[in-house]
């Protein structure tokens, strides 16, 4: 009989580690294809022997000159603009969120589930169905082109407060016990959200900040229908979309990569240091809703 068992468990472990092998064997292969377009950027923005496409990846020269040109040109400016609005949208959008999501995971209130079910079924239609109009709207108020960087900025916090999903999931794990002892003591509401809950929801709040700061650090589409004529209010994606032209990409495709690299390493970084909070925001808030 224990002969039989220890059989039948040394199978399942052989069983387990196979499957766990041909499992990282692909994952493998899949982080390998995935990185391929990266190292290939990587090595294009030191090739200085050639500006334009050549069809070869490994440099037959190398250098630092796309990156000093790059910084001798306008990628300064969208580079800033691109980081003032993603860091003003994460500050403002993360605290209209924490807000709406403790305000619906804590509070009942009429038309409560109305609300939700509400901004649920609109949070289902496109955002490009809104783009004529908040140009419109954008281009009333003089926040287009050379000003188009607080019209973005206004725009990216517009509707935050319906991006709760996550976060209310994650507060409703919180026990409630916790916000009526500190009520009982004498706490205010928002001296719960900041001492109490905020603390233990560490990882949405992380999780929440970096959304927030990576969709606009992105974003091409809506930038690209709001600032154009003029380099002052364009972005990075925007301004370096430019130097894909015909007329410009002879002389600009490796300066093209040296960008699309500067561009990826903030948010890389980033990420990489806060994956486990983003991990654990993702999954806590998924867990009840």
């Amino acid at each position: 009989m224990n002969k039989t068992l220890e059989k039948r468990s040394m199978g399942l472990r052989a069983s387990r580690a196979i499957s766990n092998t041909i499992i990282y064997i692909i994952l493998v292969i899949m982080s390998i294809v995935w990185l391929i377009p990266f190292i290939c950027i990587v090595l294009q923005s030191f090739r200085v022997e050639s500006t334009w496409q050549v069809g070869y990846v490994i440099p037959q020269k190398w250098g630092w000159d796309n990156y000093i040109a790059l910084w001798n040109s306008d990628f300064k400016k969208w580079y800033l603009n691109t980081f003032i609005i993603a860091l003003v949208v994460s500050v403002i959008q993360t605290f209209i969120v924490l807000c709406m999501s403790y305000t619906l995971s804590r509070f009942r209130f009429k038309m409560r589930n109305g609300l939700m079910r509400f901004m649920l079924i609109l949070g289902m239609f496109p955002g490009m169905l809104t783009m004529i109009i908040l140009y419109r709207v954008l281009k009333d108020l003089g926040l287009t082109q050379v000003n188009a960087v607080p019209g973005l900025i206004l725009v990216y916090v517009a509707s935050s407060g319906m991006g709760y999903y996550v976060s209310k999931g994650f507060f409703d794990t919180i026990p409630k016990t916790l916000d009526e002892a500190a009520r009982v003591d004498g706490a205010t509401r928002a001296q719960v959200l900041t001492k109490i809950i905020l603390p233990l929801a560490k990882p949405i709040v992380i999780y929440t900040i970096l959304t927030a700061f990576m969709a606009p650090w992105g974003d091409f589409v809506f930038a690209r229908y709001v600032s154009f004529g003029t380099s002052a209010g364009m972005n990075v994606a925007v301004g370096m979309y430019g130097w894909l032209q015909l007329d410009q990409i002879g002389q600009r495709y490796t300066m093209f990569c040296a960008g699309g690299v500067v561009v990826a390493i903030p948010v890389t970084i980033l990420f990489m240091c806060l994956q486990k909070y983003y991990v654990e925001g993702v999954t806590g808030g998924a867990v009840k809703g």
